[in-house]
């Protein structure tokens, strides 16, 4: 998941900063140079996001299929009632 959103942020980040420097007039080599930097920035932070997502998901999904294997290991353990 953290390639992903740093696949999303980073270019998204490059356009973003891009097309600012053409309406702002500047120069068109300190654009680029400011888009490039916030593509790496935002990829960065982009990774570090999906990553801790992937892990609280995962982690999140563990938790549950524990706690469902355990009440069914404890419901098949108990004494069926006899009717």
């Amino acid at each position: 998941m953290g390639r992903a959103y740093a696949g999303i942020l980073g270019p998204l980040a490059f356009a973003l900063v891009s097309a600012r420097g053409v309406l702002a007039g500047g120069g068109m080599e300190q654009a680029l140079l400011a888009a490039c930097a916030a593509l790496f920035v935002f990829a960065g932070i982009g990774y570090l996001a999906g990553q801790t997502a992937d892990y609280l998901v995962r982690e999140s999904v563990r938790t549950q299929f524990q706690t469902a294997m355990a009440a069914w290991e404890q419901k098949k353990t108990q004494p069926q009632p006899t009717t």
